[in-house]
């Protein structure tokens, strides 16, 4: 599998993990910046939460690397964290802010 192929795989896993406290998944929502493979499909995913002190700070980057490694495809997952650009709605897919009722 290209690294292409598995960055669409990994997206579609990312997008079963949710916010808590909002009703969309967190790719939706425009907290993922980044998802990078390289060829020995080793992955890095650059993300954001919605503020800094958010209450899954410590659970969430954790969960989403988790995910990421049941993929048989995956060598090793890791996550960063960042807060520039800071988070805001702008970043959310149509999708989501039709979910939401911002549109």
């Amino acid at each position: 599998m290209n690294p292409e192929e598995l960055g669409e795989k990994i997206v579609k896993v990312i997008k079963t993990i949710y916010d808590p406290e909002i009703p969309v998944d967190i790719y939706e929502l425009g907290l993922i910046y980044d998802v990078f493979v390289n060829e020995d499909n080793n992955v890095k995913v650059i993300m954001t939460l919605t503020t800094p002190n958010c209450p899954v700070a410590d659970s969430l980057p954790l969960e989403v690397e988790n995910k990421i490694k049941t993929l048989p495809e995956v060598t090793d997952a890791k996550v960063e964290l960042t807060f520039d650009p800071p988070w805001n709605r702008a970043l959310m897919s149509e999708e989501a802010k039709l979910e939401l009722g911002f549109l």
